[in-house]
């Protein structure tokens, strides 16, 4: 299992707040899937960053780009693997 974080910036703050219910439901589900190391906004209000958890990059864009933000561009994406270190 490799570990995927994905930047989320704020693009429409507006928006943001219409959308964030279903974004943490879309989290929730993956999470209950095994799919979500952490999740958290970022404190200045700028977005917010989710570890995912997949086998692969592609995997982890898949699951990155149906976020509800992402998909109605309200926050941008900017996806990276991460090494997690023990």
């Amino acid at each position: 299992m490799k570990y995927f974080a994905a930047i989320l910036n704020m693009l429409d703050p507006e928006r943001n707040q219409e959308l964030r219910p279903a974004h943490l439901a879309y989290l929730e589900k993956l999470n209950e899937q095994g799919k979500i190391f952490a999740k958290g906004p970022f404190a200045d209000g700028s977005g917010g960053m989710v570890i995912y958890m997949a086998d692969s990059y592609e995997e982890a864009k898949q699951m990155a780009e149906q976020d509800p933000y992402v998909v109605e561009k309200v926050r941008s994406l900017d996806l990276r693997e991460w090494n997690k270190v023990d």
